[in-house]
């Protein structure tokens, strides 16, 4: 029963996330945007031929939780750290076994009982939740994002941890509070960039076609990915970094790092290029895949404008157009082809060789994962594994770069070679 309802409740998540839940309105307000150079289109070098075809994927289960939706993983530590929606935090244990000079056999232990309970704390329903994890870059603290109880704001929190098995709720530190206007659309992506920030991942705000107009306002926060240095000012509880387009408050939010996005659902960071990947979930006909290069002329993101609500994908919304200096999507697809985007990582393992340097996504809706292979800004290689899983919630990494796939379930899936 436990594994129905929540199958049922990601059905319930890609509907509102797809833009069924309220109806598409005009948008009330909006604010200059900021002009941008967008990444360049061309290059002067030959794409090198596309290998995904050679490449056979499969899973293997670590772990069955109450619907997982985020996993983190700890800098140094082998075990992996996973959030569950209704607001607990669980560790399952890396066990390695030395089985001779050449054979070190890995097993998964679960631990009972949660490092951190803040259900209390969270709205669990549709798409509220705890909903975004990540720790520190010394691995110390771990940053929480959730929609609050009772109100449905927006919080992300900061806790210390002890040995690893514990967490100090003493330390709590909330670090921002945002107000949601709406119940869908809430984001909740948490990651340290290669810059040692931390950036924040928002809907729109919700509703469904951005009725207030908040991703190409730039002073909301709502449609926007943030960045800010959770180190706390002299009278705040973090710090606005130098570099951010807006960070004087002027022409735009300090938090702000980029703008134009409806519901990234996820970002990441490639770990060793620096690259930016944001899948960004669609409002009635397209799911879109963004790539903001850190070098190459593009500073990773510095003001860039997604689009949204002026564009769906490559594609004007209702009578929209791309905004000065818009990025459009590396890659997008129709909704014959799925309703939901499920962005991944860009794969850095060691077990599955032929993958490395691809980007792996999903989609809520189907079985499975694809993945893109890229040269520059080009996609020169796209393919789909049919996996033993749907219901895909979210993806996760752990410390040594190995992907793995959180199920509506409760399955926890490592990704793997046949």
């Amino acid at each position: 029963m436990r594994r129905l309802a929540a199958l049922l409740v990601v059905v319930a998540l890609a509907a509102a996330a797809c833009g069924s839940s309220g109806g598409d309105a005009t948008p009330t307000t909006s604010a200059p945007t900021p002009t941008t150079a967008a990444p360049a289109t061309t290059t002067t070098v030959a794409p090198r031929a596309g290998t995904l075809g050679a490449v056979e994927l499969a899973t293997l289960e670590v772990g069955t939780l109450d619907n997982p939706i985020a996993l983190a993983p700890r800098p140094g530590s082998p075990d992996l750290y996973i959030a569950e929606k209704g607001g607990r935090v669980r560790l399952i244990k890396t066990i390695s076994t030395v089985i001779s000079s050449t054979n070190t056999r890995i097993s998964y232990q679960e631990q009972s009982t949660p490092l951190l309970d803040i259900s209390g704390d969270v709205i669990d329903e549709g798409e509220r939740g705890l909903l975004g994890m990540t720790f520190s870059t010394d691995g110390r603290k771990l940053y929480l994002d959730y929609t609050r109880e009772p109100d449905g704001h927006t919080v992300v929190v900061e806790y210390e941890l002890g040995n690893g098995t514990t967490i100090d709720r003493r330390s709590r530190r909330e670090l921002l509070v945002v107000e949601q206007p709406f119940p869908n659309h809430n984001g909740g992506q948490l990651a340290f960039g290669p810059d040692g920030y931390l950036y924040i991942g928002l809907g729109d705000g919700g509703s469904g076609g951005d009725p207030n107009g908040n991703g190409q306002n730039t002073t909301a926060l709502l449609g926007k990915i943030l960045r800010i240095d959770p180190v706390a000012g002299t009278d705040a509880a973090y710090t606005i970094p130098p570099g951010n387009p807006f960070a004087d408050g002027k022409a735009g939010a300090p938090q702000v790092w980029l703008l134009g996005v409806r519901n990234p659902w996820r970002f990441t960071f490639d770990r060793v290029t620096g690259d930016l990947w944001v899948g960004d979930v669609g409002q009635q006909s397209y799911e879109e895949i963004d790539y903001l290069p850190a070098t190459g002329g593009f500073d990773a993101g510095l003001g860039a404008n997604l689009g949204w609500n002026e564009m769906e994908g490559t594609h004007a919304y209702e009578g929209g157009s791309n905004p000065s200096g818009g990025v459009l999507p590396i890659f997008e697809y129709g909704h014959d082809e799925g309703c939901a985007v499920i962005g991944g990582y860009v794969y850095r393992g060691t077990k599955i060789p032929g993958l490395v340097g691809s980007y792996l996504f999903a989609d809520s809706c189907r079985a499975g994962v694809r993945g893109l292979q890229t040269d520059s800004l080009t996609v020169i290689d796209e393919r789909g594994w049919d996996l033993p899983a749907s219901g895909i919630s979210s993806f996760g990494e752990d410390d040594a770069g190995e992907l793995y796939l959180l199920l509506a379930d409760g399955s926890v899936l490592k990704i793997t070679a046949p």
